[in-house]
């Protein structure tokens, strides 16, 4: 877990790694929202379950490689109004991965609630805020499309985040705090 005393090892880099190519895997796997270029996609989970075990820098390495990537594979370029929002996402949701207690095994009601008041807030951020903006400065977009899909995506990331992510995290949280005490490299 990074903390102010934890450097960014070798566990960092194979998430990232590891991270990045499963947020490539499932750039294809959506359910489409009925919203032009947007879906319900479960890799907004998967870069929720990183942020808040790893942290905002795991995070946001993952969402801009692996956004950038998954584009690129699927779309033939990337969409860099849609790719840096997935940095500050995870930038928002990884600030507080110290408070989930995620390692310790600690994920508990609290922990639950501090983790998804973060995701709502660092969707809206990412989602609201920043892909409609850049979508308006790099691209010229129309301003009602952009807000549009900016409110599904933040709509479908919640809904995702909020049942597979949470999910991801109390499954990890009660076997992993098992396994990294039996072996303290942290």
């Amino acid at each position: 877990m990074m903390n102010a005393k934890s450097k960014f090892g070798v566990k960092e880099v194979v998430a990232v790694g590891i991270g990045a190519a499963l947020f490539v895997a499932l750039t294809n796997v959506q359910v489409p929202l009925g919203i032009p270029n947007t879906a319900l996609q479960p890799r907004a989970a998967l870069l929720a379950f990183l942020s808040a075990v790893f942290g905002p820098i795991v995070g946001a390495a993952v969402g801009i490689i692996g956004h950038a990537l998954g584009d690129m594979f699927f779309y033939g370029s990337a969409w860099w109004s849609w790719v840096f929002p997935e940095a500050v996402f995870a930038v928002a949701v990884g600030a507080f991965a110290n408070q989930y207690g995620i390692r310790e095994g600690a994920f508990g009601k609290k922990e639950i609630i501090l983790f998804n008041v973060m995701q709502v807030i660092g969707n809206a951020a990412a989602w609201i805020v920043a892909a409609p903006l850049l979508d308006i400065l790099i691209y010229k977009e129309p301003v009602k499309k952009v807000f549009l899909q900016g409110l599904g995506a933040w709509l479908g990331n919640i809904i995702m985040i909020a049942v597979l992510g949470t999910l991801l995290i109390v499954g990890y949280a009660k076997v992993g705090a098992k396994s990294s005490s039996l072996s303290k490299e942290d």
